[in-house]
Order: C-alpha cells, then sequence, then structure tokens
C-alpha cells in the first residue's frame, strides 16, 4: 500500500514585498522572530517589517524612513 500526497492541507500564502525605499510587508501567516529567536506578536494579517533601522518599535515599520533619508537598492 502507498501514501498518497493527497490529504496534505493547502498552506495559506505568505508573500514579502519590498517597498521601495521603505518596508518589507509581510503579508499572511508568517512567524516574525526577534532577535532572542522568540515569536513576535502579531495583530495583524499584514505587517510592515522596518528597513531603515531607525524606528522605534522595532521590528515594526513607523514610518521614521520617510524623514531620515533611507533610500532602498531596489
Amino acid at each position: 500500500m502507498t501514501t498518497s500526497d493527497d490529504t496534505r492541507t493547502a498552506q495559506p500564502d505568505i508573500t514579502v514585498t519590498a517597498c521601495p525605499d521603505g518596508p518589507l510587508l509581510v503579508r499572511g501567516p508568517a512567524t516574525i522572530l526577534g532577535p532572542d529567536g522568540e515569536p513576535v506578536p502579531r495583530r495583524r494579517a499584514t505587517v510592515a517589517l522596518c528597513r531603515c533601522g531607525g524606528t522605534a518599535i522595532a521590528p515594526w515599520c513607523d514610518g521614521t524612513h520617510k524623514v531620515n533619508g533611507y533610500r532602498s537598492d531596489d
């Protein structure tokens, strides 16, 4: 007897979008880990992760990239 993969449950999609000169938008049920390796609580299905390093609420974006001159390479 063989086992079929047909019984697998479809997983929701996770997407990460790099916003020009801004944050990474994470959509879907991704687990975000802090520097200690522990999951960071999420309150929304879509979150913005800071790329500029200036946020006061790491790892989340607080819009600081708009005033500190951050420019992305993408």
